[in-house]
């Protein structure tokens, strides 16, 4: 008689822990987590800057050549400046913004060397 009984209560036992599996996996599918917005990104002269374009992989190819343009409008030594700028864009798809410094938006950009080891991208 105890093996009738068994029978019937291990069954009943095990079709509940397959409803808490079930209610447990369908509450973690349910669940999200949303990222945070990014924050506008400013200059130290307060020039605000839109994001695109700025963090790594953000340009697509064809945008590279504007942003360059932009990047070597202030350097007497344009066409080098735009042949390496345009270079570092196409690997890294972001060129950080304003013509001098900001490089650490982009850490491609920024930590591409030379083989002399100084910085590749302008």
């Amino acid at each position: 008689m105890t093996r009738q009984l068994t029978f019937p209560m291990l069954f009943l036992a095990a079709i509940l822990l397959l409803l808490l599996l079930v209610q447990s996996h369908a509450e973690i599918v349910v669940t999200t987590n949303e990222a945070p917005a990014p924050s506008p990104h400013h200059s130290r002269s307060g020039t605000h800057f839109p994001m695109h374009g700025i963090t790594e992989g953000s340009l697509q190819p064809q945008e590279c050549s504007p942003r360059c343009a932009d990047r070597c409008s202030n350097t007497q030594y344009r066409k080098p400046c735009l042949f390496f700028c345009q270079k570092c864009c196409a690997k890294c798809l972001c060129v950080p913004p304003g013509t001098y410094g900001n490089k650490q938006v982009c850490p491609c950009y920024n930590n591409w060397k030379t083989k002399e080891g100084g910085p590749k991208c302008p």
